[in-house]
């Protein structure tokens, strides 16, 4: 009986580790995407910098996230719930370093649209940005809290990110016809606002993914959607 008590305690620490890895990852993520924020709003060269310099942290917690995830399932044979937040695990990790990518980007493009000051307004930006963070602050807080409710709030919001982001196109498109001058600068901040949205993306396959997770059951293939902007899928990838 003692043998099995250390065992169970012993992969509750383990489940526990896992969990811990996770919201860790999810906390760095979530810093990088304010410093690109930053770094576009109050043209903070520092912050841009420091968003990218994290990049390695999130890379090697990935890894430590899928080497533990990978021996809980080849030695401990967990069932139920407990196998679904294993494997979700795996596969949020994926959805955290990417939305680490895109924050890098946003933080390097940042610092190539010098020149544009008082001519293009980024509150559209802002204001889309500030609802990707909250929507991805929510999907952590989901996934350290095994919240099915908070999952769902954050998939319900996918929708106004995409709406967010066909108006700020539009607009973006509009300064470019109204002045050539402006195109350079549009064109990094369209790039900006397409891995806002792709950002806001992984943060809605988080959500859905906890929610499995947690309740066993998967959310509507078809998510909420807004109108497309465009089918140009030029920045579907972040710069590296």
């Amino acid at each position: 009986m003692a043998d099995r008590s250390h065992i169970v305690k012993s992969y509750e620490q383990e489940l526990g580790q896992l969990r811990s890895m996770m919201s860790q990852m999810g906390g760095i993520v979530e810093n990088q995407v304010a410093l690109a924020l930053s770094a576009i709003a109050d043209r903070n060269e520092e912050a841009a910098d420091a968003a990218a310099r994290q990049d390695p942290d999130v890379d090697e917690l990935e890894r430590d996230v899928e080497s533990l995830a990978i021996r809980l399932l080849a030695l401990r044979s967990p069932m139920a719930s407990d196998l679904r937040e294993i494997v979700a695990a795996l596969k949020i990790t994926g959805d955290l370093e990417r939305i680490g990518d895109y924050a890098s980007s946003i933080a390097r493009r940042s610092l190539r649209i010098r020149g544009a000051d008082g001519q293009i307004s980024l509150s559209g930006l802002r204001s889309m940005g500030r609802l990707v963070q909250d929507n991805l602050r929510r999907s952590i807080d989901a996934i350290t809290q095994q919240d099915s409710n908070r999952a769902m709030e954050v998939w319900h919001a996918d929708r106004a990110v995409d709406e967010y982001y066909t108006a700020l196109f539009r607009e973006l498109v509009t300064y470019m016809m109204e002045d050539p001058r402006n195109i350079r600068a549009c064109t990094e901040l369209l790039f900006i606002a397409k891995n806002l949205e792709r950002i806001g993306d992984h943060a809605t396959n988080i959500a859905e993914r906890v929610f499995y997770a947690v309740t066993g059951d998967n959310l509507p293939a078809v998510r909420p959607r807004g109108a497309p902007a465009t089918t140009d899928n030029a920045a579907e990838q972040p710069d590296r």
